[in-house]
């Protein structure tokens, strides 16, 4: 259980250092995300889910993966509208597009990667 507890948290925090670096880039929020979150947003994410999938009590994995594959692919979408808006001139993206690619690709690849895994059917 406690494991549990322990990877839910860490994937929360990778979560929100990807929500920051996305709000950040898009001006929602004042100030530049540091190098930290564009270290800690993989590494608590997939230390994370790692620790969920150890302390899971679901023999598939497919809560925990849920739970962390659904918010990834949340941000990697509003990555994604942000490049959009900001090359098509509606909005202004401050600092660059370097914070809204790296989490549109490392979110997008694993929020996909965690729904495929949820998605399976189980064998035997």
């Amino acid at each position: 259980m406690l494991l549990f507890i322990v990877g839910g948290v860490l994937a929360a925090l990778g979560l929100a250092a990807a929500v920051i670096l996305v709000a950040a880039a898009m001006g929602w929020m004042a100030g530049a995300p540091g190098l930290s979150l564009w270290i800690l947003f993989p590494l608590f994410t997939l230390a994370g889910y790692a620790l969920l999938a150890v302390g899971s009590r679901d023999p598939a994995v497919k809560a925990p993966t849920r739970l962390l594959a659904v918010p990834l692919l949340l941000v990697a979408l509003v990555a994604a509208l942000g490049l959009m808006a900001g090359g098509a001139g509606l909005m202004q993206v401050t600092g660059g597009t370097a914070p809204l690619w790296y989490v549109l690709v490392l979110a997008g690849l694993l929020g996909a990667i965690g729904s495929a895994v949820s998605a399976r059917p189980r064998e035997g």
